[in-house]
């Protein structure tokens, strides 16, 4: 065995537990199945502007422990994540605060908007008539009222998941903040940014010195990759990895329709979302306001990412898993088999059919790491 650690993924699990391994004095091999490194975070250049070419990648944390350790191979900018969404031609500030309320209602005091969404979710809590609701739109109603659901949540959301809100269950939507501020930064996070020169930096460092290996299939040698390591650490889809034994787990997955245009400013913000159901995309990205200190910033030139949200069919990149009750119930199966294994590490949303931000996977493989090195 010619390594210590064969890691199958070079998003940021496996280029994190690299490092972390390589660092400790391990002999790695890392391979993927894509023609690049990164994952999902990889960024392609397009005269000068960092296209995250498998969706928008912000970064926050209220880890410093994670923050100073990716600041530790990329200076970060300090973009704010401002979305704004657009129905029908109208345009509100998210996530949900005094400006959207204005939008929505015209009122201008806390008071008065607590009033309006109170009254709303009255309403919805009387129609249920005491008892737990049965599905998601029952669920945001009695949270934020009619007019927020109708407007900001409801068409969104049925083209983000394919179904509709009826259909979907209750727990997708355990909470929607509200805030009585006029605050548009969408999250709470101490520290938020995008890395200058986009995130191809992070993952070369981290990669720095690991052998590589691109365009390389773990499943079409198996038994030749596992026969390299004493170890295997595996980042990609759980049940590919049984040979789907209990069943193909449900994924959703993201079409990108890029468009490179001739001027400056095409929308005015990062991102836009459509809520309205007929809108076929969920929402648009205009890559240069990512970073602004950028020289490509100020030039007529910009890139747009329009994002369709599909079923994950075989060939497609699976992004999001589907938590239902039935694939929550499968990948359980799957779970326990990992469970059992001596010499396979799992990491990684995929492995873990769970969805992750970005410092969540970076934090999971840093304390895994730390106890076993």
């Amino acid at each position: 065995m010619k390594y210590d650690y064969v890691i199958v993924g070079s998003g940021l699990f496996g280029s994190v537990f690299a490092y972390h391994a390589r660092k400790a004095g391990n002999k790695v091999l890392v391979i993927d199945k894509r023609p690049h490194t990164g994952g999902n975070i990889y960024c392609a250049s397009v005269k000068g502007i960092n296209v995250h070419q498998y969706g928008a990648h912000i970064f926050h944390t209220d880890s410093r422990k994670v923050w100073d350790f990716v600041n530790s191979f990329a200076s970060f900018n300090r973009y704010t994540n401002c979305p704004v969404a657009n129905y029908k031609g109208k345009l509100y500030n998210l996530p949900f605060n005094m400006n959207t309320f204005y939008e929505l209602w015209g009122v201008t005091t806390p008071e008065e908007a607590k009033a309006m969404i109170d009254r709303q979710k009255a309403d919805a809590l009387a129609l249920l008539d005491g008892r737990e609701p049965r599905n998601l739109e029952e669920q945001a109603l009695c949270l934020v009222g009619t007019d927020i659901y109708e407007t900001l949540i409801k068409g969104y959301t049925e083209k983000q998941w394919g179904r509709k809100c009826t259909d979907l269950p209750a727990f997708i939507i355990k909470r929607l903040p509200l805030r009585f501020t006029f605050d548009n930064n969408y999250f709470n996070d101490s520290y938020q940014g995008i890395p200058i020169g986009g995130y191809n930096r992070i993952t070369d460092a981290l990669l720095d010195g690991v052998d590589t290996r691109l365009c390389t299939d773990f499943f079409t040698d198996r038994r030749q990759y596992e026969s390299l390591g004493r170890n295997l650490v595996y980042t990609g889809a759980l049940d590919e990895f049984y040979g789907y034994r209990f069943g193909k787990l449900s994924y959703r997955t993201v079409r990108f329709e890029n468009q490179n245009l001739n001027v400056r400013n095409w929308q005015g913000n990062a991102v836009i979302n459509y809520t309205e159901r007929e809108i076929p995309y969920t929402r648009i990205i205009e890559h240069k306001h990512f970073e602004p200190e950028s020289p490509a910033y100020h030039s007529d030139f910009t890139v747009i990412s329009k994002e369709y949200s599909c079923e994950w069919t075989e060939g497609a990149e699976p992004f999001y898993p589907v938590n239902d009750a039935a694939n929550t119930e499968l990948s359980a199966k799957y779970k326990a088999l990992a469970a059992s294994e001596d010499h396979v590490i799992f990491g990684g949303r995929l492995a873990d059919y769970r969805y992750y931000d970005m410092d969540d996977v970076i934090l999971n493989a840093m304390t895994l790491c730390e106890k076993l090195f």
